[in-house]
């Protein structure tokens, strides 16, 4: 198809083609991909992108705006983005990687979650030019027989082909039917939406080929499935996720968004840059040929992308002030200059003397005793600059005391003794 391309024609579709394989994982398959990318151009249609998300939890990370960095690059091409909100199969629950069966989500959860997802979206994708959909609109209906009209389309023996699914067989652990159903359910969007491509991490490649599977099934042109890579989080080991701890939330304050992108390890800069950031090609290239020969320090480089995650969420101005912050915080070892005030019932103290663990639950600096216990064992504790590393410390409580947890946390006591 590109033969009856212009020249100009040709050079736009290599160029949009190399702009949307930066940074993926996999294009399958990707002479297709061009195929459609030289359509689009001939004839001015766009593709139809198409990126489902069940409302599982109500707050984004970085780690998902990978693949909504990739969407907005379509937008920037004048393809059309459609985003669905899987209201419907958020009730069952995606079983990837999942060693047992998932908790379905009630109805009232599930669109609570949307309407938090849909406007945190906003931060990265213009909502304006997005085509939202609930994909209850064509899956509700569905009748008993158009169900199991579906499932006839795909065998057992293919959805064993899962490794989540295989290796719950081997160790003998209960697989639901209704799981089954998610990736037919999850497939039957494209073709509901007529997909021309299908967004997702590499862990969701078996649902994005169920896509292509069901459209061929039923006489559509399958879709291409274009997998972008699962980012590790600030361990620099596990997947970025919430429950680990180990994610930077894009509606974080700005100082705690920096401070953490500052213990990103080194070795993952680079892809946290080409993954999670605005940065251009040409200056991506020349950061990873200056960290390469030396030129760049890690910290400085370090710096930079922390500033520019800071700025991408929360402005330029909001940039400069985290950095100053932290310069001053941990690079300097001054303390910040607006300190949170955090006033103490008089009863907190016992003639006068407060338990650490006590101490920094009241000020909420802990989400609990056990915390509380691990960071001073860890040494993460600081009152007026001091480490208070005895779990079993008791210090005197004054007013204006600075309790200091961790790298980031801190709080001025207000406490007047009641006499």
């Amino acid at each position: 198809m590109e033969l009856d391309l212009t020249p100009a024609q040709q050079q736009e579709v290599q160029r949009q083609f190399d702009l949307l394989r930066r940074g993926a994982a996999e294009i399958v398959p990707e002479d297709e991909f061009r195929a459609k990318l030289a359509r689009s151009v001939r004839t001015g249609q766009p593709l139809r992108v198409k990126l489902g998300l069940d409302p599982s939890a109500p707050d984004i990370h970085l780690g998902h705006t990978v693949v909504l960095h990739k969407l907005r690059q379509f937008q920037e091409l004048g393809h059309e983005v459609h985003l669905v909100i899987g209201d419907f199969t958020g009730r069952i629950g995606d079983p990837t990687g999942k060693s047992e069966t998932r908790k379905q989500l009630s109805e009232e959860e599930v669109k609570r979650n949307a309407e938090t997802y849909v406007q945190q979206f906003s931060k990265v994708l213009d909502m304006n030019r997005v085509k939202l959909h609930y994909n209850s609109h064509w899956l509700a209906p569905l009748t008993f027989a158009q169900v199991i009209e579906l499932a006839a389309k795909v065998t057992v023996a293919r959805m064993l082909e899962r490794d989540d699914f295989a290796k719950r067989m081997e160790q003998e652990l209960p697989i639901s039917v209704h799981e089954f159903f998610y990736p037919l359910m999850q497939g039957y969007d494209s073709v509901a939406l007529q997909a021309d491509v299908e967004l997702g991490g590499t862990d969701q490649k078996f649902n994005l080929l169920m896509g292509r599977t069901l459209q061929r099934e039923y006489g559509q042109e399958p879709q291409v499935a274009l997998t972008m890579p699962l980012i590790e989080g600030l361990d620099g080991v596990q997947k970025m996720s919430k429950s680990l701890g180990n994610y930077i939330g894009i509606d974080e304050p700005p100082s705690e968004m920096y401070g953490k992108a500052m213990s990103i390890p080194d070795e993952l800069m680079v892809k946290y840059f080409e993954l999670v950031t605005d940065l251009p090609a040409d200056e991506l290239a020349r950061l990873k040929a200056e960290l390469a020969d030396g030129r760049l320090h890690p910290r400085d480089a370090k710096m930079q992308l922390a500033r520019t995650i800071v700025r991408m969420y929360h402005g330029e101005a909001a940039a400069e002030e985290a950095q100053q912050h932290f310069v001053t915080v941990f690079q300097q070892g001054g303390l910040p200059e607006e300190i949170p005030v955090v006033p103490l019932a008089p009863d907190v103290a016992e003639d006068g003397q407060v338990w650490i663990v006590q101490l920094l639950s009241a000020l909420r600096l802990v989400p609990s005793n056990a915390e509380a216990r691990r960071m001073v064992q860890q040494g993460g504790v600081r009152v007026d600059g001091e480490r208070i590393d005895d779990i079993n410390a008791r210090l005197p409580l004054r007013d204006g005391m600075v309790v200091q947890v961790g790298k980031r946390k801190f709080a001025k006591v207000q406490w007047t003794e009641n006499t």
